[in-house]
């Protein structure tokens, strides 16, 4: 599916110069003249970003851009303005809009700014998605889990979520989903219009982790070129969810800390306060209370961010959920690989129960998808599944056997050419890569681990592969 952009412009000949630029970019573009008829696209319309003119008869941008963040207070909106009117888009930019571009722009300037917002974009509408979907009695049902712990879990989130300002802290190890019920609580919050930002402060170096929260001023360093709001000015009147909360720099800790207890704080270079309203989610594999022991966690900081704590508990403590997990990861990469997987063999989900799951949720759906890219038909089997896990079939029976033997078990009968057996594998795993990526040529080569696309385009031509 296309992405889709909305020009609100009223000049007679620039919103048909961008249409049929982007058109050229595989996006679908609609136009509108005016606010009001711009407002009845976004109603008919499932729409990912709009480029807004300041300037509009009747409704000012200002005051379409106010209609859209009534109603949606995610969606990407860039501002199109005359030289002269770069104060009002920088108000625009304070009321939400995503960037602004002086009119006389380069094209190469505008897709590049269109590119940064619908990537944001994309996470929203996967997010209103999800939303749609839900039926379960907890009203999130992508969160899985049938057994007693999870369901302790559900009914935690379900009272956080009525909470809309007391700060939540996630506790669990690696991979049990806890951004998954930091999403959830924001989704069933008052605070679900609003947007949701992340950010995994153990992958951002300290001397950066300042500048991607606060934000920062014009010429507050060297690189600083423009004005630059942070993460918790962009998740105003939304959440911000701090992951691996327990790697943030102790002084970095401090400055959180005021902002908890004033709401307010000073971008980078910045003598203005800048007040904001924000519900705080942190998360951490990390024993915090060791932590705060050996100093390097301020005990101020976690009883502000501990007012409600959840815990999740590992894949292991949790069985029954193991299976159910499968199923849905199954479903999930039917969709997105093309395929038609019906169930899992007996004997692979005896493995799978048997198996420890050190990397718990997150390990499990890697093993789903690597088993549905090596099966070939509608069941999943133990050969398809890791050594490790797979290493397991004949422990408890008659002695181990290598995994890769019994997958060569379901080769065909007869002679085989090897040639052969490595086209079938190099047109499957390209055409998996187009599907995976709806058929962008650049990320599809970066998934097969090529260096330029044109060993991808090599292999469509060999194999007469479209797309």
């Amino acid at each position: 599916m296309s992405l889709t952009i909305l020009i609100i412009d009223d000049e007679p000949h620039l919103p048909h110069q961008l249409a049929r630029f982007l058109k050229k970019q595989s996006y679908e573009v609609y136009t509108s003249p005016d606010g009001e008829t711009g407002l009845l696209e976004l109603q008919k319309n499932s729409i990912d970003l709009v480029l807004l003119d300041v300037r509009l008869p009747q409704m000012s941008g200002l005051d379409v851009l106010g209609e859209i963040r009534k109603s949606d207070g995610a969606l990407p909106v860039i501002m199109l303005t005359a030289y002269g009117d770069v104060q009002t888009a920088v108000a625009a930019m304070k009321m939400g809009a995503l960037d602004y571009l002086i009119k006389g722009f380069d094209l190469e300037e505008l897709l590049l700014s269109v590119q940064r917002g619908l990537e944001t974009s994309a996470m929203h509408r996967e997010l209103r998605q999800l939303r749609r979907e839900r039926s379960d009695n907890y009203h999130f049902s992508f969160i899985v889990g049938h057994s007693e712990r999870m369901r302790e879990v559900f009914d935690m989130v379900a009272r956080v979520a009525q909470s809309d300002t007391a700060s939540v802290l996630l506790t669990g190890e690696s991979g049990t989903g806890k951004e998954v019920v930091a999403r959830a609580i924001h989704d069933q919050s008052q605070r679900s219009s609003g947007p949701f930002h992340p950010l995994n402060c153990a992958a951002i170096a300290s001397n950066l982790l300042e500048s991607e929260l606060f934000g920062y001023e014009q010429y507050a360093f060297t690189d600083a070129k423009k004005q630059k709001r942070g993460l918790l000015e962009l998740a105003d009147s939304g959440t911000l969810f701090l992951d691996e909360i327990g790697e943030m720099p102790v002084e970095m800790q401090a400055k959180l800390l005021r902002v908890l207890e004033t709401r307010a704080f000073y971008r980078l270079g910045g003598n203005k306060e800048v007040k904001i309203n924000v519900r705080i989610l942190a998360a951490t594999n990390r024993n915090l209370e060791e932590a705060m022991k050996e100093g390097v966690f301020r005990a101020d900081l976690f009883y502000r961010l501990a007012v409600l704590r959840i815990d999740l508990p590992p894949l292991r403590e949790r069985p029954d959920d193991i299976l159910l997990f499968a199923s849905r990861f199954i479903d999930d990469f039917n969709r997105s690989l093309g395929r038609n997987v019906r169930q899992i063999a007996p004997e692979a989900r005896r493995l799978l129960l048997a198996y420890h799951w050190p990397g718990n949720v997150r390990e499990l759906k890697n093993v789903i998808e690597r088993a549905m890219i090596l099966s070939s038909s509608d069941e999943l089997l133990p050969a398809h599944l890791p050594g490790e896990i797979a290493g397991r079939i004949d422990a408890s029976n008659t002695g181990q056997r290598d995994p890769w033997e019994q997958w060569l078990d379901l080769r065909p009968s007869g002679q085989v050419s090897l040639e052969d057996v490595v086209g079938r594998v190099e047109q499957y795993f390209v055409r998996w890569a187009l599907a995976t990526t709806r058929h962008n040529r650049a990320r599809a080569a970066e998934l097969l681990g090529f260096a330029k696309v044109d060993q991808l385009r090599y292999l469509q031509r060999k194999y007469g592969i479209e797309g």
